[in-house]
């Protein structure tokens, strides 16, 4: 995978050996296509489930002043791949907005200090992304 830094290749070295959690958050690895370059890509993010077949992730960028890559990714492309558990799933990104981004916001504030940190570090609306997962697929050998 292009773009990957050594930070995120040891979480996800660590997601594919089973451990699925950083600081007792759940974790997912988001697959995703380049919006210019056309690379794949991988990026490990925290999430909050939704439903059976919908989750939640926030583009943070640890409260920085700009959207991290992925989010303008999903922007351009936004059909996605996600690993969950031992899962695989295909689907479809969407922004949230209105009262569901507002519930959404205070659901992850609540769980995740640290989320709220980075979102009081900014001054930017932090776009919450929504991945609708339609299909999955069985664990595969990595």
């Amino acid at each position: 995978m292009t773009g990957v830094n050594d930070q995120d290749r040891d979480v996800i070295a660590a997601f594919r050996a089973g451990q699925r959690e950083i600081n007792g958050q759940p974790l997912l690895l988001l697959h995703h296509v380049g919006a210019k370059s056309r690379a794949e890509r991988l990026t490990p993010l925290v999430f909050w489930p939704i439903t059976t077949t919908s989750v939640a992730v926030l583009a943070s960028n640890y409260g920085a002043a700009r959207h991290p890559a992925w989010y303008h990714n999903l922007l351009a492309n936004p059909t996605t791949t996600a690993e969950i558990g031992t899962t695989t799933w295909t689907g479809h990104t969407r922004v949230a907005s209105g009262v569901e981004r507002g519930t959404l916001v205070e659901r992850m504030s609540t769980t995740n200090p640290g989320m709220a940190a980075a979102m009081r570090r900014t001054s930017r609306r932090i776009p919450v992304v929504i991945l609708d997962l339609a299909a999955k697929t069985e664990p595969e050998s990595r």
